[in-house]
C-alpha cells in the first residue's frame, strides 16, 4: 500500500491531498484567513452566563460569541482561573505547576452561574470551528497535542489510546510516561506511541512543555481577546496526526514549505526524510498526480463507482442522505441478492472515502440496496466498519435497520469541504451549468463498455470534432488503448452539428443505440 501526500502552495492558501494507492482519500485546505482553528488557545472574556442553557457565551474575537457549555469547563476550572489571574497580573512567574496549590474541583452536575461571572478573564481552546451561522465551540479544559502524547495541564491522569490493543504495551507506555510526566500535568498517550522508547516520548513531552511555557509568558501583556497559543501550521499538524511508516512520498511544490516539512519529518522520523521531495515541473502538481481529475469526479451530487454503480449524496440542514444505486450494469452473479451485496460492498468502500474526502459530519443516513439475509447485512456492516478504521474523526456506525438504512454519526469540528464541480455550459447557453467536461471521456468509455457487454460487435461513436480529435490523435491514442483493453475497434466520426458534450453510439446497421 502506497501513501503519498501532495502539497500545493499558492499565495493565500495551501492544499493537501492524501493519496492511497493513487486514489484521493483526503483533501484539506489551509487558508491564511482562518484565525480559529481547532486547538488554538485564546485569552478571552465571558459575556454572560445563560443558566437556561447551562452555558456561557465568550468573546474570542469572532463576529459571533463562542459557546462554552458547563460540561466543557473541566473539573479543574477554579485552578485554571486562579492560575490565569496570577500569571496575567504578574504575581506568578513559575509556570511548571509543581508548587501551584490546586483548588477544589467543581461539581460535575453544577450550574454555570455558580462558577462563571460576566466579564471574567478565561483561557479557552477551540474544539469546533465556526460552521455556517454558528460561532466556534470552546472548552476551558486545555490540551496541547504532540506527535506521541497530548499534554493536559491541571490534571494527574495518564490515559491511553483505545486503538492500542496489547495489554502489555499499554502497561509499558503508562509506566514510562508516568515516570517522566511533571507534577500538575496529565498525559494522553496517542496510538503512534506504540513501540516507542522513553527518549522519544520525553523529547515530545519537553517540546510540549516548551509550548506551554511560551503561552504562559504571553499572558502578562495579552489583550482580551487574543490568541496565545496557535495550533502548528497545517502541514506539520497533518503530518503529526497521519504520518506513519507506510508513507512512500511527500511532494511539495514550494521550496520554503519543502524545507519546513523536511525539517519536521527529520524531527519525527529521521529515516523517512528522503521521501520528502521538491516538485519542480511546468505541469501543475495536482495535475501531474491526477488529483485535479479526481476532485472533479469525486465531489458533486452524483459519485460514480466501479461497475456502473453510483452514489447520490444530498445535504440538508439536519443531516446528509446517501442513496446507493446499482446503475445500468450487467453482472455475472448468480442471483439478485449477490448483485445487491456486491454493489453495497463497493458503495461502503466509497462511502468511507467520501466521508473523509468531504469531511462530512453530523448524522449521515445511507440507503443501501435491500439485503434479505442477515449474514449479508452483517457482512456489509463489518466491511463498512473496517473501511472506516483509518478515519481520524470520532464516529459511530449503527447496524442496518429493517429498511436497509445504515446510520452514521461523525464528529464535525470544521466546515465541510465543499467544491463546486459543475461548470458553465461550453455550448454558451446562458445560466445553464453542466457536469465538468473533464468527465466526458470516462462517461463515453463507461457507455461503450456497457455496449460491449451486450455483444455489440461493431460500434460507431459520433461526437463533437474536438472530442473526436482528443480520442483519436497522439500515440497511443485513447481509442488505441480501448482496442488493446477490449480487442474491439471503435469507429469515431466527428459531427459538426453536435454540441460540445453531445455523443451517440450507432450499430453496424447505422441505427442509433439508445
Amino acid at each position: 500500500m502506497d501513501k503519498e501526500l501532495i502539497i500545493r502552495s499558492s499565495s493565500n492558501h495551501v492544499d493537501f491531498a492524501l493519496l492511497k494507492d493513487g486514489k484521493l482519500i483526503e483533501l484539506q485546505k489551509d487558508e491564511d484567513s482562518n484565525d480559529f482553528s481547532v486547538g488554538d488557545v485564546f485569552i478571552a472574556k465571558t459575556r454572560k452566563a445563560v443558566p437556561g442553557l447551562n452555558a456561557a457565551f465568550v468573546n474570542v474575537g469572532y463576529e459571533k460569541d463562542a459557546f462554552l457549555h458547563y460540561h466543557d469547563l473541566g473539573p479543574k476550572l477554579p485552578s485554571l482561573l486562579k492560575f490565569t489571574k496570577s500569571v496575567s497580573t504578574g504575581k506568578l512567574n513559575d509556570f511548571s505547576l509543581k508548587n501551584f496549590p490546586f483548588e477544589k474541583d467543581i461539581d460535575k452536575n453544577g450550574s454555570i452561574a455558580n462558577v462563571i461571572k460576566s466579564n471574567q478573564s478565561l483561557l479557552v481552546q477551540i474544539v469546533k470551528e465556526p460552521i455556517s451561522t454558528k460561532g466556534p465551540r470552546i472548552s476551558s479544559e486545555l490540551s496541547i497535542a504532540g506527535r506521541y502524547i497530548v499534554l493536559v495541564p491541571f490534571s494527574d491522569r495518564i490515559s491511553i489510546s483505545q486503538k492500542i490493543e496489547s495489554k502489555e504495551e499499554k502497561e509499558r507506555l503508562k509506566r514510562l510516561v508516568k515516570s517522566i510526566t511533571p507534577k500538575g500535568f496529565g498525559v494522553i498517550i496517542r496510538t503512534v506511541a506504540e513501540g516507542k522508547k522513553v527518549a522519544e516520548l520525553d523529547k515530545d513531552l519537553q517540546n510540549l512543555m516548551g509550548r506551554w511555557t511560551a503561552m504562559c509568558k504571553k499572558l502578562h501583556k495579552a489583550k482580551h481577546p487574543s490568541k496565545v497559543l496557535g495550533e502548528m501550521n497545517k502541514a506539520s499538524s497533518i503530518l503529526r496526526d497521519i504520518f506513519n511508516d507506510s508513507f512512500t512520498g511527500i511532494h511539495v511544490d514550494d521550496e520554503a514549505l519543502y524545507m519546513q516539512i523536511k525539517d519536521y519529518v527529520q524531527l519525527i522520523a529521521p529515516k523517512k526524510e528522503s521521501i520528502v521531495k521538491l516538485y519542480q515541473s511546468n505541469v501543475p502538481i495536482f495535475e501531474k498526480f491526477g488529483v485535479e481529475r479526481q476532485i472533479k469526479t469525486s465531489f458533486g451530487k452524483t459519485v460514480s463507482m466501479a461497475k456502473g454503480a453510483y452514489l447520490v449524496i444530498e445535504h440538508t440542514e439536519a443531516l446528509h442522505v446517501v442513496d446507493v444505486n446499482s446503475g445500468n450494469r450487467s453482472n455475472k452473479a448468480n442471483s439478485q441478492e449477490d448483485t445487491a451485496l456486491e454493489v453495497n460492498l463497493i458503495a461502503a468502500t466509497e462511502m468511507a472515502r467520501q466521508l473523509r474526502l468531504r469531511d462530512m459530519g453530523g448524522i449521515i443516513v445511507v440507503d443501501f440496496i435491500d439485503l434479505n439475509t442477515a449474514e449479508h447485512r452483517k457482512k456489509l456492516f463489518n466491511h463498512l466498519r473496517d473501511e472506516m478504521k483509518d478515519d481520524r474523526a470520532k464516529h459511530k456506525i449503527l447496524p442496518p435497520s429493517k429498511f436497509g438504512l445504515i446510520q452514521i454519526t461523525r464528529q464535525r469540528v470544521r466546515p465541510e469541504m465543499n467544491i463546486k464541480t459543475r461548470e458553465d455550459n461550453p455550448d454558451g447557453i446562458n445560466g445553464v451549468e453542466v457536469e465538468a467536461p473533464i468527465n466526458i471521456v470516462p462517461k463515453i468509455k463507461h457507455d461503450m463498455e456497457q455496449l460491449f457487454k451486450k455483444d455489440y460487435t461493431k460500434v460507431t461513436l459520433n461526437t463533437h470534432p474536438f472530442i473526436a480529435a482528443f480520442l483519436t490523435k497522439g500515440f497511443p491514442s485513447i481509442r488505441s488503448k480501448w482496442f488493446f483493453e477490449h480487442k474491439k475497434w471503435v469507429k469515431i466520426l466527428p459531427r459538426d452539428a453536435y454540441t460540445y458534450l453531445e455523443y451517440h453510439f450507432f450499430d453496424k446497421d447505422d441505427k442509433q443505440i439508445k
